[in-house]
């Protein structure tokens, strides 16, 4: 059920990921402005909600919870960097499957499930992109076994070191991607036009990485319990 579950919130999220660059292409700094005021709104009213009753807490910012304002800070940059800057920079489109990897690595989902997990959202993207079929599929797959077997579950709890999880392994999947494409690509031009995209991309998915993390864990909790407690289940059964 959980499977099931997490596999069809990531063929949204691989949906949504596909047509995220619409957002981004001519959006006005006032729009993107607004949006921002009613992210950082949402995730004030969501914090004080979550510190009432409990101590106050002497750095409020490791408590703040910036699940919509963080995307809404990166898409306010963007715009207003392109429109009143007019710097020329690659679009900050996120991959809203990476962090749903990670977050089933860092749970540490049985490695059948997760691979196979992976490999569909993976082989999705490569469908539904232009990349040579089975080079998003590999990275998926590795990307989610090498997390695994990081262990970091404990340093994936707070907001701030989800970010910089996946930040960092959104990092090491573009520089697996280039690499691949660079050795077996058949244009060479195509690995030179795309490294410039790496950094917007790393910092576009990690900003969305809580709110993914937040809908996951949702997904992960409404069906039944952990994959620890499962296991502990069946070892008393």
């Amino acid at each position: 059920m959980r499977s099931f579950g997490v596999l069809l919130f990531g063929v949204a999220l691989l949906l949504l990921q596909a047509n995220a660059f619409r957002l981004t292409d001519g959006l006005p700094p006032l729009v993107a402005g607004a949006l921002w005021v009613v992210a950082l709104v949402v995730d004030a009213a969501h914090t004080v909600r979550q510190m009432r009753g409990t101590p106050a807490h002497p750095r409020v910012i490791a408590t703040f919870r910036a699940d919509l304002t963080l995307p809404a800070t990166v898409l306010l940059g963007y715009s207003l960097l392109v429109s009143v800057g007019h710097a020329h920079l690659g679009r900050p489109i996120p991959s809203l499957v990476l962090p749903l990897i990670l977050f089933m690595g860092v749970h540490e989902y049985s490695l059948a499930r997760g691979a196979a997990i992976a490999f569909v959202l993976g082989y999705g993207t490569d469908l539904l992109g232009i990349a040579p079929v089975g080079l998003f599929t590999f990275t998926y797959v590795a990307t989610f076994v090498l997390a695994r077997a990081a262990g970091v579950r404990l340093a994936a709890q707070t907001t701030w070191m989800q970010v910089l999880l996946v930040g960092a392994f959104a990092i090491q999947e573009s520089t697996v991607i280039l690499v691949l494409l660079a050795i077996f690509g058949r244009d060479a031009w195509v690995p030179r036009s795309l490294y410039p995209l790496a950094l917007p991309h790393a910092i576009a998915t990690a900003a969305v990485a809580p709110v993914v993390f937040r809908l996951a864990q949702a997904i992960h909790s409404a069906t039944t319990g952990g994959p620890r407690a499962e296991a502990s289940g069946s070892a008393s059964a």
